[in-house]
């Protein structure tokens, strides 16, 4: 699958705070936050769903995978996305490893595999 998804019943501004903190565990921090939401109705966009994207790094692992493959970058920062629908929250990400496979790199692979898991045991703790 391309992606991995959790869902809650936490509010999405609990499940951002418990996701951050779960993160932070695992040496990643959020770089930025992007709400959707407020950016186009910034634009004159209406649209009501709330949903937001986080930009997630740990330096020690993007310059471990930068120092492999330059086309690493492309991937970079890790993207999670926390949205609201049908009354529950939802956070989920690309795969890692299914962005990586795109580079045919075994290496890499391996690399993309690490991280995802990580990444993956944040999202689940945060749902707790």
């Amino acid at each position: 699958m391309f992606d991995f998804t959790v869902t809650t019943d936490k509010t999405i501004h609990d499940a951002i705070q418990r996701l951050e903190e779960k993160l932070k565990e695992e040496k990643f921090g959020v770089l930025w936050m992007f709400d959707i939401k407020d950016k186009l109705q910034e634009k004159g966009i209406e649209f009501e769903k709330e949903f937001k994207v986080l930009e997630v790094c740990n330096p020690i692992e993007a310059q471990r995978v930068l120092s492999e493959n330059n086309m690493a970058g492309y991937f970079l920062p890790c993207k999670i996305v926390v949205y609201e629908d049908k009354g529950h929250t939802h956070i989920g990400m690309p795969r890692p490893t299914a962005l990586i496979s795109m580079l045919n790199d075994n290496k890499m692979e391996n690399l993309a595999k690490d991280i995802e898991e990580r990444l993956i045991n944040c999202m689940n703790k945060a749902v707790e």
